[in-house]
C-alpha cells in the first residue's frame, strides 16, 4: 500500500517523559487496570492555574478562576482546583452534587447546566450555589423553586449575539446584548426571588477580537445598570481559550498542505481512505478547512489571555484589564482543556495486527475510538509506541492505523497514519500524550458493555 506520513511532534511534560524512558511502570499499570487506563499528574494542573493567575495579578484584576468540569470527570481534579483556591464550573447534577459531597465551597462553585430541571435549581438553592441563567423559562422555573422554599437564589446572567465587525455572531445561548440591561432591571419586580450577581458569555471558537467585543459590550451593560442602581459584581467571560500541543509550527503547515494532496490524489494518503477531516471534495476541487481544534498555536493559555487584558478598547479608549479594575469588577473565567494542559495521557495496549483488504498494516489496541475523542474530526499528534522487547539497530519503523474494539468499520482510534518504533508485537503499548481535556472522557461509551477506562493518579 502506497501511503506516506508526516509527523506530528507532540510537547511532553518532564513527567511524562519519564514514564516513557523507564515504561516499567506503564507496563505494571496496564496489568493492573486493564486497557486503556488514564493516567494524570497534579504538578501541570498547579502550573497552569499559578500561570493564569500572574497575568491577572500583573495587570491587578480580581479575579476566579472556574475548571470546567465537563473536560474531564475525575473528582480529583476538581478538588486540587479548589485545593488552591480557585473554583469550578458544574454542568449537570451529579457534577454539582459530587462536588458539593467532596466539601467544595458553595462560593468555589457556579452551575452552567445547558439544560437545568427542578431538582437541579432545588440542589444549587440548597448549598448557595449561583447559577447562570440563559433564558426566560429558567427564570420562571428559578423563581418558582425559590418561592417555593422561600429563599434567595444567586444568578448570573448568560448574553449573547455580540457585535463584531459589523456582523452579529450568532448562538442559541443566552439574552440578547442589546436588550438585556432592560430585562435585568425588571428582574426585582418579576422575579423577587432571585438576586442579580453579574453577566456571563461563553463565545464558540477561539477569537481574540471576538472576546475583546464581547467584554466592551458587556461593560456597557454593566455601566448602565448602575445608572440604574444596580451593581454587577463579576464577568465572566468563559472558556476556549487556546493552548498548544505541538513543538512545530512547520510541521503543523506541512501536514496540512499534505493533507490537500492526498485528498485531491497528488501524493500519497495521509489519512485511512483518504478521510478529508471534514473538508469537502466537489469535481477535483477542495472546499472548506478541516473541522480539527488548532493543535498548533503561539498565542496560548496566559499568553492568549494577556493580549486579551492588554488589548485596546476602542469604546473605552482603555487597555481593557482597566474595565475590570476601574469598576473593582472581578474577571471570571471557566477554561476546561487549558488548566488541563499536560495533566494527563492515555495508554492501550496492542492486541493483533493485520492488513485490510487494500494492503494497509492495522494495529488493534484494546480501547475503543469512544475513549479518545472530542469534536475535533481527528486528535492530530503522533503517539509514542512502547515496545515490549528494546528496538535494537536491525528494527526498521513502519507505518499503521491504529484501530479500536467497537464492531464498525469506521472504528478507528486515529484517522491519520502513524510511525511506530518497530514492526509492533502483541502486549506492546501505544501512549496518546496531552489528552486530559475533553479527549478521555467527553464522549466515552461502554458500547458492547465494555467497561470505562480506569483513571490513576501518579
Amino acid at each position: 500500500m502506497n501511503t506516506a506520513f508526516f509527523p506530528l511532534t507532540p510537547i511532553l511534560h518532564p513527567w511524562v517523559n519519564h514514564l516513557t524512558k523507564e515504561p516499567k511502570e506503564l507496563f505494571e499499570r496496564i496489568e493492573q487496570y486493564g486497557s486503556p487506563v488514564n493516567i494524570h499528574h497534579f504538578k501541570p494542573l498547579n502550573e497552569n492555574i499559578h500561570a493564569y493567575q500572574t497575568v491577572l495579578n500583573k495587570y491587578n484584576v480580581i479575579h476566579k478562576i472556574f475548571f470546567a468540569r465537563k473536560a474531564n470527570k475525575c473528582l480529583q481534579l476538581a478538588q486540587a482546583v479548589a485545593d488552591a483556591g480557585q473554583g469550578v464550573d458544574t454542568a449537570s447534577f451529579r457534577e454539582l452534587q459530587q462536588c458539593l459531597d467532596a466539601g467544595i465551597a458553595s462560593e468555589q462553585l457556579v452551575l452552567t447546566a445547558a439544560v437545568k430541571n427542578r431538582q437541579l435549581f432545588e440542589l444549587a438553592l440548597k448549598h448557595n450555589v449561583t447559577v447562570v441563567l440563559d433564558n426566560e423559562d429558567e427564570l420562571e422555573l428559578a423563581q418558582d423553586v425559590a418561592a417555593m422554599f422561600g429563599k434567595t437564589l444567586l444568578i448570573n446572567i448568560r448574553v449573547g449575539g455580540f457585535h463584531v465587525n459589523g456582523q452579529r455572531l450568532p448562538t442559541r445561548f443566552g439574552f440578547a446584548i442589546d436588550s438585556v440591561a432592560e430585562r435585568i432591571e425588571g428582574l426585582a419586580e418579576i422575579y423577587p426571588h432571585l438576586k442579580y450577581n453579574g453577566l456571563h458569555f461563553h463565545l464558540n471558537g477561539y477569537s481574540i477580537d471576538e472576546r475583546i467585543a464581547a467584554i466592551e459590550q458587556s461593560v456597557q451593560v454593566i455601566d448602565a445598570l448602575y445608572d440604574l442602581g444596580i451593581h454587577t459584581r463579576s464577568l465572566d467571560i468563559g472558556g476556549g481559550i487556546l493552548m498548544n500541543y505541538l513543538k512545530s509550527h512547520q510541521e503543523w503547515l506541512s501536514f496540512h498542505t499534505a493533507l490537500r494532496e492526498a485528498v485531491l490524489g497528488n501524493r500519497p494518503e495521509l489519512t485511512y481512505q483518504n478521510d478529508a477531516l471534514g473538508m469537502v471534495k466537489i469535481e477535483d476541487k477542495l472546499y472548506g478547512e478541516p473541522t480539527v481544534y488548532p493543535y498548533f498555536n503561539d498565542i496560548h493559555k496566559e499568553k492568549l489571555l494577556e493580549h486579551i487584558l492588554t488589548a485596546h478598547s476602542n469604546i473605552y479608549g482603555l487597555p481593557i484589564h482597566r474595565l475590570f479594575t476601574d469598576r473593582r469588577l472581578e474577571l471570571r473565567m471557566e477554561p476546561g482543556r487549558s488548566l488541563l494542559d499536560q495533566v494527563g495521557c492515555t495508554l492501550a495496549k496492542v492486541a493483533f495486527r493485520k492488513k485490510d483488504s487494500e494492503g494497509r498494516l492495522l494495529v488493534g489496541l484494546e480501547m475503543n475510538r469512544t475513549q479518545l475523542r472530542s469534536s475535533s474530526a481527528d486528535f492530530l499528534l503522533d503517539p509514542l509506541h512502547l515496545p515490549k522487547q528494546q528496538v535494537d539497530d536491525s528494527d526498521e519503523p513502519c507505518y499503521a492505523y491504529l484501530v479500536g474494539s467497537y464492531c464498525l468499520e469506521q472504528e478507528l482510534i486515529l484517522k491519520r497514519q502513524i510511525k511506530l518504533q518497530k514492526y509492533p508485537e502483541i502486549g506492546d503499548l501505544i501512549l496518546f500524550p496531552n489528552t486530559a481535556g475533553y479527549m478521555m472522557h467527553f464522549y466515552e461509551s461502554e458500547a458492547h458493555l465494555f467497561e470505562l477506562a480506569k483513571n490513576v493518579f501518579i
